[in-house]
């Protein structure tokens, strides 16, 4: 079953593509495509979450049957809640934008790498300020990581938009875990009365887990602990399509939940500024509210051997050119 609702994740995805083009003029598609062969280029381990041009076709000159095709791109590498939370940062930054008196459409850049009706790896991606999704395609399966998506203001007090919290179940049940912690648990998970003012592995093109404590294990946590850990993790692999959210979640299984190990640091209470992550031998995630007095929040997850589909990319031409020595 899973085999077959990842194949036809990439078939969606491949037919979202092939109807983007078709309602780009030719200069747009120039813009979009890299050439066939920048799988291989630093190129696709470049991001950022910061606002700014990246490479690739702007979304502020796109008309709104192109603007729909975009979105019906981004909807095919997610889960309706994951199509739902990055629309949704796409829409808190327009209020953001609005606060300060910016004017115009959304600025994301988004580029596409390798050929989707070949029969080689290919991938796109979507970036702009707090919203960075990565997608590699290849014949044995997809992948969406690094995943980023971010909200300033992380509430929204007043507008159309007032009392959203885009990204409060992230941070309701980490605080919901570090708050029923005993005194001695507690002691090992937080790591720091300060938070670091941002994600730890900032847009590095390669997760590194050492970079982040060591937390508390898993299997140091008391049941109903244990129980909110598990729903933390699930909450942001379960951004992505269904089949590939159960392979990451069986994968994480066959580890070992006791690999996983939880961490924060700052404040516990509502508004504090505070930061968490967890961490296990693939998987990284991290969530900081630390900016504009703890009402800008960041949150990404990662995987140290899919991110950009290297695990992917290193099959694909192992199998086709043989073992490099």
């Amino acid at each position: 079953m899973g085999v077959h609702r990842a194949e036809a994740t990439a078939r969606e995805m491949r037919e979202a593509v092939r109807a983007l083009l078709s309602v780009l003029d030719p200069a747009q598609v120039r813009e979009l495509r890299a050439a066939p062969d920048r799988l291989d280029a630093p190129e696709l381990r470049e991001w950022t979450y910061l606002p700014g041009p990246r490479p690739g076709l702007s979304t502020e000159g796109l008309d709104g049957r192109q603007r729909e095709a975009v979105d019906a791109l981004l909807a095919a590498a997610h889960s309706t809640p994951g199509a739902e939370l990055a629309r949704g940062a796409v829409e808190v930054e327009r209020h953001r934008r609005a606060t300060v008196g910016a004017t115009g459409p959304d600025r994301y850049w988004m580029r596409l790498l390798g050929d989707p009706d070949g029969d080689g790896p290919w991938g796109w991606r979507l970036n702009g300020h707090h919203l960075a999704v990565h997608v590699l395609v290849t014949a044995a399966g997809i992948r969406v990581t690094p995943h980023f998506v971010g909200a300033e203001p992380a509430l929204i007090t007043d507008g159309p938009q007032a009392g959203r919290r885009l990204l409060g179940p992230e941070e309701e049940l980490a605080r919901e875990l570090v708050t029923g912690l005993d005194a001695g648990r507690r002691a090992r998970a937080v790591f720091a009365a300060a938070p670091p003012d941002d994600i730890l592995t900032r847009a590095d093109p390669f997760a590194d887990p050492g970079l982040l404590p060591d937390g508390l294990p898993h299997g140091d946590m008391a049941p109903g602990q244990q129980r909110l850990l598990v729903r933390l993790v699930r909450r942001y692999l379960d951004r992505a399509p269904a089949a590939y959210a159960e392979q990451c979640w069986a994968e994480t299984v066959a580890r070992g939940l006791d690999t996983l190990a939880f961490a924060w640091a700052g404040g516990r209470a509502p508004g504090d500024r505070h930061y968490y992550c967890v961490r296990g031998p693939d998987l990284l995630i991290e969530y900081d509210n630390t900016q504009d007095d703890g009402n800008h929040a960041h949150s990404v997850w990662r995987h140290v051997r899919h991110d950009w589909g290297a695990d992917l990319l290193r099959a694909h031409y192992t199998e086709r050119h043989g073992p490099r020595h």
